[in-house]
């Protein structure tokens, strides 16, 4: 998952789901994978972003950033799927996707989740010789209670 699913939190539009996704991330649903990208971006973020991000370590697994997550963030903006500005963005799936996440959780609709991008994304994973990756927001991947 990228950042924007801790402030989502704190979000009216978004609590709910986000919400959802960590309690059931809690409870096993999901195993949230984070990484020193997430970790920099809390940082300045509001201290209740920050106090939320710090009751979840027990229930994440943070991975590094290799080698191959820059070398694969770098053939998606040469693709043009976001430009240098937004790095990070691109960052964020390279790292889920050489990690072999199936998914990653976002609310970011500018340069994550997005109709056009997320062929991009996975067109330029096959031709790098990765997997494709579902990318998804919070409210499609949770149970609803009516599900459970």
């Amino acid at each position: 998952m990228d950042t924007s699913v801790f402030g989502g939190v704190f979000d009216p539009e978004f609590e709910r789901a986000s919400k959802a996704f960590f309690d059931q991330a809690r409870h096993g649903r999901f195993i949230i994978v984070s990484s020193v990208v997430v970790q920099s971006e809390i940082e300045p973020a509001p201290e209740n972003v920050k106090d939320l991000f710090r009751s979840l370590i027990p229930y994440t697994e943070s991975v590094r950033i290799s080698d191959e997550a820059l070398k694969l963030r770098s053939a998606y903006i040469r693709a043009g799927i976001v430009s240098e500005k937004y790095t990070n963005d691109a960052l964020h799936v390279a790292i889920a996707t050489v990690c072999e996440c199936p998914i990653i959780v976002s609310w970011n609709f500018r340069h994550i989740v997005h109709h056009d991008k997320i062929p991009l994304y996975n067109a330029v994973n096959i031709i790098q010789g990765y997997h494709t990756i579902s990318i998804n927001t919070p409210a499609e991947v949770i149970y609803y209670e009516e599900d459970i």
